[in-house]
């Protein structure tokens, strides 16, 4: 399986809807996720398993990172749903509700029992945990740290105020401490954070505010609940020219001063320190990552 660099976008797409899973593929996300969960009523549980099961296992998209959402913890489908995501070979699992390190592991478990029943690579499918509740993000370092197929956490913040007893705004205030404190577990335990949806498909403009604020704050990517916001977070989630141009001159400002042997670098009047030279190679390697060529060799 081949494992997308970036993760800037995920798509949902409803295993319900075999149109929306056929048309999902052309879009311009990076991820796309394969619903089992809430698009897809109770009467529709067990077709949308077998059309999401043989479409990744047989008709899955080359250049997308692949996910089935399930069915949470302790939902009657979430057996039935382990053994029909592992089985299909996608490149995660996201598992929705995560509250403990305990749920983690327990689910983690079972997904290893059923690889290897099945003769696939033990660990080669890797799991992303839904955080959607104030104990979640409590306990997101816990989480995140839990197994090793675990590479991202991604906030759920309508779920998340509903337990808070909070109303979800577009300005999102009422969910900046969840943002940070995520952001933060992930961070420390090395995986991606994925920041929540905007819910308003048609408020493009409110959709790059709060994309401004996702990437400002350290995000690596957002969930879409409809392909017009793919492109405009995918431009948030890609550096600029400008940004690029500036990263290689600051990588070049470090060169030069440690050839130079100067304890002191400047660039344009300010004094580059180790944060700027970490910002500048992060940036050009997202570009990398994005596809976008750049000369030299300081990448």
């Amino acid at each position: 399986m081949q494992k997308a660099k970036l993760k800037r976008t995920s798509l949902y797409a409803s295993g319900a809807n075999p149109v929306n899973m056929i048309q999902a593929a052309f879009y311009n996300e990076d991820c796309i996720v394969y619903d089992l969960e809430d698009s897809v009523p109770a009467s529709e549980k067990d077709t949308a398993r077998l059309l999401v099961y043989n479409t990744v296992r047989y008709h899955r998209p080359a250049d997308k990172y692949v996910i089935i959402r399930v069915n949470g913890i302790y939902s009657e489908y979430i057996d039935e749903d382990l053994e029909a995501a592992v089985r299909a070979r996608p490149d995660a699992i996201r598992i929705p509700k995560v509250e403990s390190r305990e749920e983690a592991v327990r689910i983690c478990q079972r997904i290893t029992e059923i690889e290897k029943a099945a003769g696939i690579e033990v660990g080669s499918i890797e799991v992303w945990c839904n955080i959607e509740s104030y104990l979640g993000i409590i306990n997101a370092y816990e989480i995140a740290t839990a197994d090793s197929r675990i590479v991202a956490l991604a906030l759920g913040a309508e779920d998340y105020t509903a337990s808070m007893k909070s109303q979800r705004t577009k300005a999102g205030m009422e969910i900046f401490y969840a943002r940070n404190a995520l952001l933060t577990a992930c961070r420390h335990a090395g995986v991606e954070a994925i920041d929540a949806v905007f819910s308003d498909i048609n408020d493009l403009e409110g959709l790059k505010e709060d994309t401004t604020l996702t990437r400002n704050l350290g995000f690596d990517g957002k969930t879409c609940v409809h392909p017009r916001q793919i492109d405009v977070v995918n431009s948030f989630f890609t550096p600029s020219a400008k940004e690029i141009k500036y990263a290689l001159r600051v990588l070049r400002a470090v060169e030069e001063g440690a050839k130079q042997k100067k304890g002191a670098v400047t660039l344009d009047g300010s004094m580059i320190d180790k944060p700027m030279e970490l910002r500048a190679r992060t940036t050009l390697a997202q570009a990398e990552a994005a596809g976008i060529k750049i000369g030299g060799d300081l990448l």
